[in-house]
């Protein structure tokens, strides 16, 4: 991590924190959940190293970000956070009409997606990981229609009531929280019964981790998290409905950016209902008229740019240096 350098950026009422390496045309990392800036730890060197600014934030309601009233998910919109990054780059580069490259993975990927469908004035292209473009559904938002097929036990569901898994996660260490988290290989339905523990498995059962994650970096995310809360990263599950609801005006919008999307098939999100269906089935051709690359890296699960670095370094710096 040697050469990162850490600074505090005033934008929309908060302090946004950011890491940031290099110097060169600016590429924008968006994390997800329960991640920090730090999942990208990996590709800041890598792209810093290659020529680029990296810039990675702490998404509103995480880590080092601070300002926003983690009690009141109505402030943890798509529109919100969209509002952030806008901010956040007209603060950090040198000329407004800028445009940027912009890599984004889980929910960064989805606030990626949007900010692209927003403001395609501003990204010059777009890698995105794991979570496939969702155009907006007459039917109901993301966590409604999940909680149709899969019912109360879906994690989406059960993240809804504000304090209640929050109580769940609080009868394990954060230590043990995120190994769980991050080591998990089951692309089925992530299910949280109540009652049943978090995975199903003991508060402080062992978790044996993997080549590709250390106990150093368990501890940056748990020592983050113990800090701010996790309550900032579950609003943004609590405010799909209202996200839903502020973006009906972009009802069959394109993104018009250049894309590549790379996901693992061991990934949750791959195997969510009409996922598959929509990759290959031209759906998501449509909705992305510019989507050149479509790749599934076999063997991989669902936190794809920690678990294979190496990889996910090469499929952004290939795509980029196009532009």
């Amino acid at each position: 991590m040697e050469g990162i350098l850490h600074k505090s950026i005033s934008v929309n009422g908060l302090n946004i924190h950011i890491a940031e390496k290099g110097q060169g045309p600016l590429v924008l990392f968006l994390h997800g959940f329960p991640e920090l800036w730090y999942s990208w730890r990996h590709q800041i060197v890598y792209l810093a190293d290659h020529g680029y600014r990296a810039v990675a934030p702490d998404l509103r309601g995480y880590g080092q970000t601070t300002g926003v009233a983690v009690n009141d998910h109505s402030k943890f919109t798509i529109p919100h956070v969209v509002g952030d990054l806008i901010g956040l780059l007209d603060a950090i580069t040198n000329d407004e009409e800028e445009k940027v490259f912009v890599v984004g993975h889980d929910w960064g990927a989805l606030i990626a997606w949007n900010l692209c469908m927003f403001r395609p004035d501003r990204v010059k292209a777009l890698v995105n990981l794991s979570v496939a473009f969702v155009p907006w559904n007459p039917n109901g938002d993301l966590a409604e229609m999940l909680r149709r097929v899969h019912g109360e036990d879906h994690y989406m569901t059960r993240f809804q009531k504000p304090g209640e898994i929050e109580a769940e996660f609080a009868k394990m260490s954060y230590q043990t929280f995120m190994k769980k988290i991050l080591t998990l290989r089951d692309p089925g339905p992530l299910l949280f019964p109540k009652g049943k523990g978090f995975l199903h498995s003991p508060p402080e059962a062992p978790v044996t981790l993997p080549s590709w994650l250390s106990e150093e970096d368990i501890e940056y995310f748990a020592t983050q998290h113990e800090k701010a809360g996790i309550t900032g990263g579950l609003n943004y599950y609590r405010a799909l409905h209202l996200s839903w609801e502020l973006s009906a005006a972009w009802r069959g919008a394109k993104v018009t950016v250049p894309t590549k999307f790379v996901v693992g098939d061991l990934d949750v999100a791959y195997h969510m209902p009409g996922v598959k269906d929509y990759i290959d089935g031209g759906g998501f051709k449509k909705d992305v008229p510019l989507l050149e690359e479509v790749v599934v890296m076999k063997g991989v699960a669902h936190f794809i740019n920690q678990e294979k670095p190496d990889e996910i370094n090469k499929h952004i710096i290939e795509f980029i240096q196009k532009f």
